[in-house]
């Protein structure tokens, strides 16, 4: 669940509150009953907790494995195999 950071607009009273999406936002301080206002910051997300590391979603195969991108490659143009004729010299 989110969690939404309050400010009391007649103490300055500041707490979080955890939340669902569909909760209505709260409106009175639970110190003095005044009016409420969210707080809003730069953070977007908080990972909260032990075990966030960049390899947790992955399977072990790819985490170890670099993946390249496909490029389309030319075939190489066939070779005729050289057969030496007789009496030819090969050494120079």
């Amino acid at each position: 669940m989110p969690t939404y950071e309050y400010a009391c607009v007649a103490c300055g009273h500041e707490f979080e509150a955890f939340q669902s999406f569909s909760d209505s936002a709260l409106t009175e301080c639970p110190e003095c009953k005044g009016e409420l206002r969210k707080v809003y910051s730069n953070v977007g997300v908080v990972f909260k907790g032990s075990g966030f590391y960049k390899t947790d979603s992955r399977s072990s195969s790819s985490a170890t494995t670099p993946t390249t991108p496909a490029t389309p490659t030319t075939p190489a143009p066939a070779r005729t195999p050289v057969t030496p004729t007789k009496g030819s010299d090969t050494k120079k």
